[in-house]
């Protein structure tokens, strides 16, 4: 019994191994050296005659809102002054 429990744990590891172990990459063969300039490939559609209409949507466009101006939340304070000068005084 011990020895198939060590023959099973060794095979789980050798599996283990081999899932884990990297893998080869298959790339994408280099062109030979001579071989550098790109394929070109050219679509002549000079012949060809297209038609059809134009469809937009039925009903009204609607505008968006306009957004309302609001006044600024920043207050200037007019005793700032006098709030330096009274904690000046404090020290």
């Amino acid at each position: 019994m011990r020895t198939i429990k060590t023959i099973l744990a060794a095979a789980v590891a050798f599996g283990l191994v081999v899932a884990v172990s990297p893998a080869p990459s298959f790339a994408q063969p280099k062109p030979p050296k001579g071989d550098t300039k790109p394929k070109v490939k050219v679509y002549d559609f000079s012949g060809d005659t297209i038609e059809g209409d134009l469809i937009r949507p039925e009903g009204t466009t609607v505008d968006a809102r306009d957004f309302s101006k609001h006044s600024s939340l920043i207050r200037i304070r007019k005793d700032f002054i006098d709030a330096i000068l009274k904690s000046a005084e404090d020290l």
